[in-house]
């Protein structure tokens, strides 16, 4: 009602009492919590024994150690790309295998890497690589180290210097450039991509391609583009670090590489149906 001012109670002892208005002032002075005027507390300087939360003032760490992150620490992986059985259409059925195992650090790392196919009770070629990576850029690493080729005709062994890394539209690169004895040289170029369907189900695309410097008519090999491989696989990811798969494979070999190919009964061209898995540790 308009003239009248309402009792202020408070509950002291089970009776009921009349509470003065405090001044808010007094009620500052007095620390309590409401009330308070923080505008002064703007400029002011922090009292004598107040603590800077960069300075321990001699004070360490409890007998709990503190929580350590490395941010630069050794990891390790074997990865089997390729495991398939291959079905060729001039006969020439067999295994084929692509991977590669790698350990290190963030900048530094030991690289093997593997590729051969085994067909008609031999083994034809055979891929070994160990490398020193470095890396040069966020997605780039440079490789360097030696090769050594296994299978049908004498063995070679090669210095190896290449590129390996993620292009622009995530595409996997490698490139790589070898040099042997009796003046051989070569050339390898490899770019696949991965394209996820669905959060399982991944299309795998695969271009290679190989030359040499000189005919090594031993090996069957002639100069130039030698030979290029190209295919589609689909895989199935049941888990993340296993991946069953189909495809299709078209392998071609070219001028001199192509007639000593003809020379023993095979064909310059051949389409390759292959089945196998994906895997990674």
């Amino acid at each position: 009602m308009n003239g009248m001012h309402m009792p202020i109670f408070e509950s002291s002892s089970g009776h009921l009492q009349h509470k003065p208005k405090a001044k808010a002032s007094s009620t500052a002075k007095a620390g309590g919590n409401h009330g308070m005027d923080m505008s002064t507390m703007q400029g002011v300087s922090a009292p004598f024994a107040a603590r800077s939360s960069d300075y321990s003032d001699g004070y360490g760490y409890g007998p709990m150690p503190g929580m350590e992150m490395p941010d630069n620490p050794v990891i390790a992986m074997l990865l089997l790309d390729r495991l398939e059985y291959v079905h060729a259409r001039d006969g020439g059925n067999g295994v084929a295998i692509d991977g590669e195992a790698w350990y290190g650090k963030n900048f530094n790392k030991l690289w093997l890497k593997f590729e051969g196919e085994h067909a008609d009770g031999q083994l034809q070629d055979l891929r070994a690589e160990a490398l020193w990576s470095h890396a040069i850029a966020t997605y780039w690493n440079t490789q360097l180290g030696v090769r050594h080729d296994f299978g049908v005709g004498p063995e070679r062994t090669w210095a190896a210097f290449g590129i390996e890394g993620l292009a622009p539209w995530w595409f996997q690169t490698e490139a790589t450039l070898y040099v042997g004895p009796s003046g051989r040289t070569a050339a390898r170029v490899s770019v696949e991509y991965e394209g996820r369907l669905t959060q399982r189900l991944i299309l795998q695309p695969e271009l290679e391609a190989n030359a040499y410097g000189k005919n090594d008519p031993r090996r069957g090999i002639g100069s130039g583009l030698s030979d290029a491989r190209a295919g589609l696989r689909l895989r199935y990811e049941i888990r993340r670090e296993f991946a069953p798969y189909v495809g299709v494979e078209w392998l071609q070999r070219f001028a001199q590489t192509a007639d000593f190919a003809r020379a023993q009964g095979q064909s310059a061209g051949d389409l390759r149906w292959v089945v196998g898995f994906r895997i990674w540790y």
